[in-house]
This record gives structure tokens, C-alpha cells and sequence, in this order.
């Protein structure tokens, strides 16, 4: 494949309609190119028949049944939440802290965003657990065999909600796309489960890395963390800052080129597969020394989010909960630090995820 990695190049190809993500024809592709075919059931289509893997008009329609779900309204109205169980999962670090130490991944980062997807799209609470273990395989670097059995059980999973939002509809998310399937026949029911699958993966997954980033790049550069603890209202350009140093998400799912085409001054035939590297992108030198971590840096113009048709819908979502989560991690722990050295620390395997596999952490006073 073609993986491209400067800005301008990545800003364009974003919102460049002849690179297609058609889900059905780019397994075609990947097919007719390597000696083992991917799997081609319902199974591998419940992670893939979604609007993240589609182009126009299909893209347009599916996104129209959610895009309400995350206004700038209803993202206000979570905020209260928001603010409590974080509140909530400080006190519980505090509980659970040996020695003073606890893994922030683990206790914070995690539960975090995936408790306000599942309350946005309707998911008891006492399900979340299994979530993590599903979306690990998903996005990490697992056997066809370990993706067939997870893709099959969350699947399962998510239609059986959505039978119960049938008999009993609530007023959450998963409740409004039934309806829209049954009045209006609008999505099938693998679409259906589909959407679902996307939502809840990515709703959680970006935040919680953004989270763990967030923090560790403070604690790393503590010149940056004392000026956040002194002049709080730098909070939110830290966010942005983060989401451009470590993106959460560093590269786009694949799209191929419908036509031939020129990137960068490289030839791209018709059908060739292209990968846009946003991560790279952000470190491109249109950001004035780009490798160092400034938090009063203008980082506005990061493709974090994406670019085009496919900028990220929960956006507004991932922003305001780093936002609240941050602003009461550094007032109830002013003085946090990293309990183990910065160079034991480990990544998630994953392509398309960048998110640390733990942050153990001292809380201090």
C-alpha cells in the first residue's frame, strides 16, 4: 500500500472523492492481492458495513441517522454526567491505590469514556466490562480466528439489544436508530448492528488513549504540567496540543484509489490501497518544531479528527470529556507522577489505535 505522511498531502486526500473506503470492493481488492482471502461471511461485515467504511450516497444516509445524537446540545447535556463519574473514579483510584499507586489506564482512562458511550447509546453498565476484551481484539493486532470469535459474540450481543430497544425503547441512542430502521426502513439489520459496533468501539477507544496520552506527556514534560496547574485556563489548548503530539487514532482505515491518480508527486494506479498516516501529518514542519510538546502552541489545523466527509463524529464528545477529566485530575492530584520510569511503559499493539497498555502512576497528596 501507499502510506502518506505530509500534511498538505494528508489534508488533501482526505476530502479527495477518488479515494473510495467501500468496504465490499476494497475486500476485493485485498482479496485479488494476497494469497490468503479475508473472510468474506456476515461475521467480518458486522465491523465493516458501517458509514467509516462507505462513500456516497450510502455514507451521507447513515451518517444523517446519527449525526443528531452527537449535537453540540445533547453533547452540554452529558457534561454534568461527565463531571460525576469522573469524580467518581477519582475517589475510586484513591480507594484502590496501593501505596499510593494505581494504574490510570486501568481505573480511570478506560472506564471513563466507554461508561458515557454506553449511557449515550443505552447499554446497561453492567455489560461494559466485556466491551474492553471485544474492542481489544478488534483494534489490536489479533488472529483472524480471535476476530471471527469477537466479531461473532459482539455482534450477537448488539442485536439482542437491539431487540430489547424494539420491545422497550429508551430515550438513548441505540432506541432512535431502531426506530428509524422500523419506520423507515432506512437501515437493515446488519447495518444496524453495524453502526452500533462503530459507535461504541470508536467512542470509547480514541478518548481512552487520549487520556492516557494526555497525562503522560505532562508528566513528562513537567515545565508544561506546572503552567497547566498555575493557569488553568490553558486546559483546553492542552487537549488540542495532545491530540496533536500523540494522535489517539495516528492512521485512517484504508480507502483505494477509484481512478489513477498522483499524491506527492507518486503515481497511484486504479485500485491501489492508501493509507493517510494523520500522526505523521501532525508532526509535519507546518507545526513550528513539531516533536516538542507546548501546550500554548496553536495546534488548531491538527487532523486528529479527520478531515472532509469523514471527520470524526464524536469529536465534540472526545474534547469535552478530556476537557472535565483533566481539569479534576490536576486539581484533586496537583502533584501525580509517574510510579514507574517512562521507559517501561508499553504501547498497545494496534495499527490504528495508539494508546499506552498501562500508566502506573503516585497520586501524591
Amino acid at each position: 500500500m501507499w502510506v502518506v505522511t505530509g500534511y498538505a498531502e494528508v489534508s488533501t486526500a482526505l476530502t479527495d472523492r477518488r479515494l473510495c473506503k467501500d468496504s465490499a470492493r476494497l475486500r476485493a481488492i485485498i482479496d485479488r492481492a494476497t494469497a490468503a482471502r479475508l473472510d468474506g461471511s456476515r461475521v467480518a461485515e458486522t465491523v465493516a458495513t458501517d458509514m467509516l467504511n462507505s462513500d456516497p450516497p450510502e455514507h451521507t444516509r447513515l451518517r444523517k441517522l446519527v449525526v443528531k445524537g452527537f449535537s453540540a446540545r445533547r453533547i452540554e447535556r452529558l457534561r454534568p454526567l461527565v463531571q460525576q463519574i469522573t469524580d467518581d473514579l477519582l475517589d475510586a483510584m484513591v480507594a484502590r491505590a496501593a501505596d499510593g499507586t494505581v494504574d490510570f489506564v486501568d481505573a480511570f482512562a478506560f472506564p471513563l469514556p466507554l461508561t458515557v458511550i454506553c449511557e449515550l447509546l443505552g447499554i446497561p453498565r453492567a455489560d461494559q466490562r466485556s466491551f474492553r476484551a471485544w474492542s481489544t481484539v478488534i483494534v489490536g493486532s489479533s488472529s483472524r480466528d480471535d476476530l471471527r470469535r469477537t466479531t461473532t459474540a459482539l455482534g450477537g450481543y448488539l442485536a439482542q439489544m437491539m431487540s430489547a430497544k424494539r420491545s422497550a425503547p429508551g430515550d438513548d441512542l441505540l432506541s432512535d436508530l431502531v426506530e428509524a430502521s422500523d419506520t423507515d426502513d432506512r437501515l437493515s439489520p446488519l447495518e444496524l448492528v453495524s453502526m452500533a459496533c462503530l459507535l461504541l468501539i470508536a467512542g470509547h477507544e480514541t478518548t481512552m488513549n487520549l487520556l492516557g496520552s494526555a497525562l503522560l506527556a505532562l508528566l513528562r514534560h513537567p515545565d508544561q504540567f506546572a503552567k497547566l496547574r498555575t493557569r488553568p485556563e490553558l486546559l483546553d489548548a492542552a487537549v488540542e496540543e495532545t491530540l496533536r503530539y500523540n494522535s489517539p487514532a495516528p492512521v485512517t482505515t484504508w480507502r483505494y484509489a477509484a481512478e489513477p491518480m498522483t499524491i506527492g508527486g507518486s503515481p497511484i494506479a486504479t485500485n491501489d490501497i492508501v493509507l493517510l498516516a494523520l500522526g505523521a501529518a501532525n508532526h509535519d514542519e507546518r507545526f513550528p518544531d513539531p516533536d516538542a510538546f507546548d501546550i500554548e502552541r496553536q495546534s488548531t489545523g491538527h487532523l486528529s479528527f479527520g478531515h472532509g466527509i469523514h471527520f470524526c463524529l464524536g469529536a465534540a464528545l472526545a474534547r469535552m470529556e478530556a476537557q472535565v477529566a483533566l481539569g479534576r485530575l490536576i486539581e484533586r492530584f496537583p502533584d501525580i507522577a509517574l510510579a514507574v520510569p517512562a521507559d517501561e511503559l508499553r504501547w498497545r499493539p494496534s495499527t490504528i489505535m495508539h494508546g499506552l497498555a498501562a500508566l502506573p502512576v503516585r497520586l501524591g497528596r
